[in-house]
């Protein structure tokens, strides 16, 4: 941001997407880059990982939370903090310290090993253009004096050697003619503080000085002689510096010639999204057809094809919004192209490094999809048509003609119940199914509850804070790209009265043994 036109403001202002921690989904604070290349805030990876610690003890917790896209986690004491961060700290001896977590940003699972946190690098680049978009956003608001007597006055340099703001008067004070601080290294008011030397997280004396081609990450030559990196092709820094820069170079052009088809794409992309929506609205308008002759009969049935058309008119929506974002991400005013352009200011050869690289294959990747255009869903509905020609007795199993995918199985053995739930299920088909939705109610005497939905990527979950003494239902059914599966045969839970035996802990309830679940068949009463 050095307010130079409104044009530079507009790229900073775009590229926000960027700069968003996808744990926390605010601007990075002290950002630190994982295995997997993706960048997460410092205290968000703290937070991980001692909520992951917390549901060891906890019976059924749930590590996914694929039912919130928002983690928003509770601000964990500086003492838990202290404690998790002690290399042989252990809540018991048969709970050892965790380090594996789903990375927010690909839900890869993430091992920091031994080292934990402090064995990743802090993503300094990134935290400068952070810092950047702020000084843009707030019209470079002022600055104030560390060292001042209230009321501070406005600084006018910072010292990177001090990791401080002056006004002109304190700077003169505290950085006297002739002494080693009148060569300390300033810059304008800046709130945004880091060394000039990246030094190794594995190695801590050592600076980093090379770069290993197979880890894609900054190494030092202790890393290179006996290290991890022993038998890795390593280079110089500043030969990756040079090879990165360039491609990344040539990428930003090659994006920037492209602007009139992704334009174009753009604008076809909106006429499929039109088309599916009309198309969606017409299947939902002939399957209405069908089950009002059979209305009596039919009803839940009807409710059910309905919601399954919404939730692949949905999907595939979702599908093109997204794909047409990332699209839009291509544009020169738009994220990717804008975002890169600000790394390539970054002048410190190790910073620069550890985030372009991740950021041209990002780059790659997007150009491999200009090269050969796929629409990321289909419009046509014609896997929805209602079959009617069955006898009534198997109106029961209504389902479309061909959904293309088998219907998953639940597993009644490996499913058990106490005040949390675990439904596990069998799909033959699992490998080609993208997700699988897990439905349940409370089944009552009195009337009918509505089914609770939760989307889960595996074949297994656990549903938490469950009613004691009560019987719930159970369903599952599977999606392959936009198509949904009919649902899985029910299966018929019931809690027990209470807990029998707990031990309370920072966790909450936590059970000596789970405790079998009681199958129970469907009962003429109920």
């Amino acid at each position: 941001g050095d307010g130079d036109s409104d044009d530079g403001f507009v790229i900073i202002k775009n590229i926000e997407r960027e700069l968003i921690c996808p744990a926390c989904k605010e601007l990075f604070t002290h950002p630190l880059i994982l295995p997997c290349q993706h960048s997460i805030c410092h205290k968000c990876v703290k937070e991980l990982l001692l909520t992951l610690d917390d549901s060891f003890n906890d019976v059924g917790s749930d590590n996914s939370n694929q039912s919130s896209p928002r983690l928003r986690l509770p601000s964990p004491s500086m003492d838990k903090i202290d404690r998790i961060n002690r290399p042989g700290w252990k809540r018991n001896s048969l709970t050892p310290r965790t380090t594996i977590f789903p990375c927010p940003g690909c839900e890869h699972d993430v091992d920091l090993g031994e080292r934990g946190i402090n064995g990743l690098f802090r993503n300094f680049t990134l935290e400068t253009i952070v810092e950047r978009y702020r000084q843009a956003a707030r019209a470079a608001t002022a600055i104030m004096c560390d060292l001042c007597k209230p009321p501070p006055q406005e600084s006018t340099k910072s010292c990177m050697d001090c990791s401080a703001s002056y006004c002109n008067e304190c700077f003169k004070i505290h950085h006297p003619w002739g002494t080693i601080k009148a060569q300390h290294e300033y810059v304008g008011p800046t709130t945004n503080f880091r060394p000039k030397i990246l030094m190794c997280p594995e190695h801590e004396t050592e600076r980093i000085n090379m770069y290993c081609e197979l880890c894609r990450r900054p190494v030092c030559h202790l890393c290179k002689l006996g290290g991890n990196h022993a038998n890795h092709r390593v280079t110089t820094m500043s030969s990756a510096y040079k090879t990165l820069k360039e491609k990344l170079s040539k990428d930003i052009d090659y994006l920037i010639g492209k602007e009139s088809q992704v334009k174009s794409q753009i604008s076809e992309l909106n006429l499929l999204m039109k088309e599916t929506e009309c198309n969606g609205e017409r299947a939902k308008e002939e399957a209405i057809t069908h089950f009002e002759k059979l209305f009596e009969i039919l009803e839940e049935r009807k409710s059910s094809v309905l919601k399954a058309i919404d939730s692949s008119k949905k999907l595939r929506l979702d599908k093109f919004q997204t794909q047409m974002e990332e699209y839009q991400g291509l544009l020169e005013n738009n994220g990717l192209v804008g975002y890169a352009q600000e790394v390539l200011k970054e002048t410190d050869q190790s910073c620069f490094v550890q985030t372009a690289k991740q950021l041209h294959l990002r780059i790659q990747k997007a150009t491999e999809s200009l090269k050969s255009f796929r629409p990321a869903a289909q419009t046509s509905f014609e896997d929805y048509v209602v079959n009617t020609s069955k006898q009534t007795e198997l109106l029961g199993e209504l389902s479309f003609f061909s959904s293309g995918i088998d219907v998953p199985e639940i597993n009644e053995e490996q499913s058990k119940v106490y005040n949390n739930a675990l439904i596990n299920w069998h799909h033959p088909e699992k490998d080609k199914a993208d997700s699988y939705v897990l439905e349940y109610r409370k089944i009552n005497r009195e009337d009918e509850m509505s089914w609770n939905e939760i989307e889960v990527c595996g074949t297994s979950k656990i549903i938490q804070d469950l009613e004691n003494s009560s019987t719930y239902a159970f369903r599952v059914r599977a999606y392959k790209g936009s198509i949904c599966s009919p649902c899985s045969r029910e299966l018929i839970l019931h809690t027990p009265p209470a807990p029998a035996f707990a031990l309370m802990g920072s966790g909450g309830i936590q059970l000596e043994e789970p405790i079998t679940a009681k199958y129970l068949e469907y009962q003429e009463d109920m």
